[in-house]
């Protein structure tokens, strides 16, 4: 059953954390992730996470800036890419969001493939700019304790709480277009 904004299926199986899994490397240790019901995020963190449309352009809403992408790690199996990233603000280059992503590159057109292979472009405005068909279904919230990896990519605080969603865009085909997990720093 897939998740909605009045009732979100909240899963704590951990293979919707698989990017994030990914990121820190399997079997090691990462952060402590604690999956909850969208009412216990914070409501700055709500307004920005509790939705199901992309978060590059509410990120871009939000800030009243172009959002810029700053690839953190990759890695390629065929036509599937996962990569660690963070998004800044392009006004002031303010981290506004860490992003670990799988992505299955065959359902792109192929200059949205190079983009998003070339890791310049965040991924929600290569699907703008190329009008993908896609459509958003949020997994999970969460909070999560930072760790010191995560704190310095975002400018946080080791042990700070955060909060971040985990995200599945489906192509227009139907099928997963690519599997997100999304962290945002707390903002003053």
């Amino acid at each position: 059953m897939p998740a909605t904004l009045e009732n979100a299926v909240v899963r704590e199986d951990e293979d919707i954390l698989a990017p994030l899994i990914f990121f820190y490397g399997i079997g090691s240790t990462r952060p402590r992730v604690t999956f909850v019901e969208p009412q216990a995020l914070a409501e700055q963190e709500r307004s920005l996470l509790v939705h199901e449309k992309d978060m590059t352009p509410r990120l871009r809403e939000f800030h009243g800036c172009e959002i810029d992408l700053d690839v953190a790690a990759r890695a390629r199996i065929g036509n599937y890419l996962v990569r660690a990233s963070v998004l800044h603000r392009r006004s002031d280059g303010m981290p506004v969001e860490f992003g670990a992503i799988g992505i299955h590159l065959d359902l792109l057109p192929e200059e949205a493939q190079k983009l998003v292979l070339e890791g310049r472009v965040p991924f929600g405005a290569i699907l703008e700019q190329y009008a993908v068909p896609h459509s958003s279904h949020p997994r999970g919230y969460f909070r999560v304790s930072v760790d010191q990896r995560l704190a310095d990519l975002l400018g946080a605080t080791s042990g700070q709480m955060l909060f971040g969603r985990c995200n599945e865009l489906r192509h227009g085909s139907g099928r997963v277009l690519a599997d997100v997990v999304e962290v945002l720093p707390r903002l003053a």
